[in-house]
C-alpha cells in the first residue's frame, strides 16, 4: 500500500467524494484478493467481485456493521451520503447514498486508521 502520511489538515481539506473515490478503490481491490482462493478463470473472478461491488452489496454491507461503528464514522458515512449526487437510473437514490457513505468510510480508514478498516471489512459476508 501506498505511504498514508497525511497531516489532519489534509484529511480536512478531503470531500466526501474524494474519500468515496478512494474507498471504491480500496474496496474493490479487498473484494479482488477475497476472491483470488480457489483459482479461478478471470471471467468468474470478475462475476464474482461485479456482484459484491454493486451499490445494491454495499449498502447490505453497511448495514450489518451499523451498529458497531463509532460516531466520528457515523460522521463520516452521513457527509458521504450527503455529497452524493444523482445516482444511476437503476438504481434506489438512497441505495447509492448508503454505499457511497460505506465508501467514503473505506477511504477514510484508509487513510487514517488500517487496522480498523480491517477490523470491519473483516465482518463483512461475502456469497462464494
Amino acid at each position: 500500500m501506498l505511504q498514508k502520511s497525511l497531516t489532519p489538515q489534509q484529511l480536512r481539506q478531503l470531500s466526501p467524494t474524494s474519500l468515496a473515490y478512494l474507498g471504491d478503490a480500496v474496496y474493490e481491490l479487498y473484494v479482488r484478493e477475497r476472491y483470488l482462493f480457489p483459482p479461478r478463470r478471470t471471467h468468474h473472478y470478475h462475476q464474482q467481485v461485479v456482484a459484491q461491488v454493486r451499490a445494491e452489496r454495499q449498502a447490505e454491507q453497511l448495514h450489518s456493521i451499523q451498529a458497531d461503528l463509532t460516531d466520528e464514522e457515523r460522521d463520516v458515512i452521513r457527509r458521504g451520503r450527503n455529497a452524493t449526487v444523482r445516482p444511476p437510473k437503476r438504481l434506489d437514490p438512497k441505495t447509492y447514498q448508503e454505499a457511497t457513505g460505506l465508501e467514503a468510510l473505506i477511504g477514510y480508514l484508509y487513510l487514517t486508521d488500517s487496522e480498523r478498516l480491517f477490523e470491519l471489512l473483516s465482518r463483512f459476508k461475502f456469497e462464494d
